[in-house]
């Protein structure tokens, strides 16, 4: 259930993106600002029709390969839902239920009917043309039973929405509490979309009825802002404060490494109100001052309800929005004194708690070096695929089965069935559990196709490869397989861009950061243009384009994963430079990417740089902090060691 409600609220991020552009819009066409009321209407366009907008988002999200296929499904079964509910019992507005309910079930139906085949005379209507058709009448039905039994669940999300809506200093102190607490679940965009896009209705002088707290407030509402208000001293102050005081916590050694990042990512809240970067950073090293981040926002939503602050936004809380939508709040000067009580606050309780308590903020962790793999990977993918289906308990065990740039995700029917000391001997670097079923195995960058090599087995028979035993894999021809060179000069690596250079326990992963993937380091981007950092050739573009593997001259391979988690993008925002084979050298283009889209949609920008066979090779890097495009100097490989020194 968990990876269900997850897969919805990471779907949800794709058409909440799309709010900025209708709010700046309804904000611009107001009368106290160009006084352009059609430029308010083209905006509420967008407002208006979430669900709709929903449907086509999560059908996107929910679909295996995000065609658009599914979008039309999704909007398509939206149409028949709203229109036959409508029909049956015009009292029933299931407002963005109704589009999530399409979004999910048609992406669902397609990963399903996607390559459906018929009879030759209606072979027109199968494979991908089908998805819109079963959709439809799926959706028939569900009309039918909604618009009987909906009142039911409507009338109890209204008495919810009431007590929520009216329920003073406790309503919204729970629901920033909730906000920030369901963020590594991914679940706060499900509550968002209910408490943003559904709860509360308001009549515009118009006659127009909009909903949600955000629609509410951008068009005048004035009971609507409460729900909003309260986040700003946070974004723009409590945050950065946390930031100041990691900081300050941080080892007198470790200060020049995480000070520009720490500068970077608190002004990143300030201006735009993006906090992931900062959440990410100590969210998962140290749970304790993420809970109290957590109930500290709580206190600052209540603190702007009992002053009477009512203060919105489109995109985020952070300045942008604060500036732009300053004239139609109510007390919005008190935010900044609320924000800077909650910055001195943040700063204080942080410090105080990471000092005392030794906790494990960037700057601060234990540098320990993990052990590596010993076994080197199998190119024979078939058998590989074999081993690790035996060592998952089955195909019989496994749900779903996908795959990202370096691991393979999985559904578990019974997690215990596993066998972990197996699936590292078979090469894998580590293994990841999540709730009660999920599983994620990290692979390396040939993960694709060992997942590809997986999947055939599981639909087309599980056996085992000719000349493959169940208790041994398949002799490497270890004479004709050339043993890479581990030595990299100074003057081998060259900046690729500008950034600030970071050690690789500072990246916000724990499967980088604990050097799963190999040992290397990691590079804040300040511009969007990557280069090649060494003189060799092109081993694979990522079809999401997400990241580049490279091949140094000496055999050494390099994996430069932009961002974190942004193989969720689907290749938006990044444009490849190069192609897979193709010879670079030092300075040569690789790939163009929108970093602050990037930065808006991904949990991080920090670019791991990993040297994927480098086992046993020690990596030293010379430089930190600042440098530009170009720099040599920055690090050396040198033979022996185990992993990042």
């Amino acid at each position: 259930m968990l990876s269900f409600l997850q897969r919805i609220g990471k779907s949800l991020m794709f058409p909440i993106a799309t709010l900025p552009a209708a709010a700046l819009l309804v904000r611009l066409g107001m009368e106290d600002m160009l006084n352009i009321p059609f430029i308010t209407a083209a905006g509420n366009g967008i407002l208006g029709n979430l669900a709709l907008i929903f449907a086509i988002g999560i059908a996107m999200g929910f679909a295996k390969d995000g065609n658009g296929a599914a979008a039309l499904a999704g909007a398509i079964g939206y149409l028949v839902l709203d229109g036959g509910i409508e029909a049956i019992n015009k009292d029933v507005d299931m407002g963005v239920f109704a589009g999530v309910i399409a979004g999910v079930i048609a992406g669902m139906l397609y990963n399903k009917y996607n390559d459906v085949k018929f009879p030759e005379f209606l072979s027109f209507f199968g494979g991908k043309r089908f998805v819109p058709i079963i959709t439809s009448a799926v959706m028939v039905v569900l009309s039918f039973v909604f618009g009987y039994i909906w009142v039911y669940p409507q009338a109890v999300l209204d008495s919810t929405a009431n007590w929520i809506l009216n329920g003073g200093e406790l309503g919204v102190g729970v629901y920033g509490v909730l906000n920030r607490l369901l963020i590594p679940v991914g679940l706060h965009h499900v509550m968002n979309a209910l408490i943003w896009f559904d709860f509360g209705t308001f009549t515009t002088e118009a006659g127009e009825v909009v909903r949600g707290e955000i629609n509410r407030f951008l068009n005048g509402d004035p009971s609507a802002g409460y729900f909003l208000a309260g986040f700003f001293p946070v974004m723009m102050f409590g945050l950065p404060a946390a930031c100041l005081a990691m900081y300050a916590a941080a080892k007198k050694e470790r200060k020049a490494a995480v000070g520009g990042m720490f500068l970077s990512i608190g002004l990143t809240s300030f201006i735009t109100g993006v906090t992931e970067p900062i959440e990410f950073s100590f969210m998962f090293l140290s749970p304790l001052l993420y809970v109290v981040h957590s109930l500290l926002t709580g206190v600052s939503m209540i603190l702007a309800f009992v002053f009477d602050v009512r203060h919105g936004f489109g995109f985020s809380a952070g300045l942008i929005d604060y500036l732009l939508n300053y004239n139609i709040a109510q007390n919005p000067f008190t935010l900044i004194l609320i924000g800077l009580f909650m910055g001195a606050v943040y700063f204080v309780i942080f410090y105080f708690l990471i000092v005392k308590l030794d906790l494990k903020t960037p700057g601060r962790e234990d540098e320990e070096v993990e052990e590596g793999a010993t076994e080197t990977e199998s190119s024979d993918y078939d058998a590989k695929a074999y081993h690790y289906l035996n060592a998952l308990g089955g195909p019989e065990n496994i749900e779903t089965l996908d795959y990202c740039t370096t691991r393979l995700r999985l559904e578990m029917r019974d997690r215990d069935k596993i066998n972990e000391k197996e699936l590292k001997r078979q090469g894998a670097r580590g293994v990841m559990k999540l709730g009660k079923r999920n599983l994620q195995v990290i692979v390396g960058t040939s993960v694709e196709f060992v997942a590809d090599a997986m999947k055939k087995q599981m639909e087309h028979g599980y056996r085992a490869p000719e000349g493959v035993t169940d208790e041994e894999i398949p002799p490497e021809e270890k004479e004709s397989k050339k043993v890479p060179s581990r030595k990299v000069k100074e003057e081998d690596f060259q900046m690729p861009l500008n950034g600030n250079v970071l050690p690789l326990s500072e990246v916000p992963d724990e499967v980088f950061a604990k050097g799963m993937m190999g040992p290397g380091f990691a590079i804040d981007p300040s511009e969007g243009t990557f280069h090649s950092p060494v003189n060799g050739k092109v081993l694979q573009v990522f079809p999401t384009k997400h990241a580049i593997g490279l091949e140094l001259e000496n055999g050494l391979e390099m994996l430069i994963h932009v961002g974190l988690d942004t193989v969720k993008l689907n290749g938006e925002g990044f444009e490849a430079l190069v192609e897979s084979g193709q010879k670079v050298e030092q300075g040569t283009p690789l790939l163009r990417v929108d970093l602050d889209f990037v930065k808006a949609n991904a949990p991080s920008v920090v670019t791991p740089f990993i040297f994927t066979n480098a086992e046993g090779a020690n990596v030293e890097l010379l430089k930190e902090g600042y440098l530009e495009q170009g720099q040599k100097g920055v690090m050396k490989i040198e033979e022996g060691g185990k992993g990042n020194e």
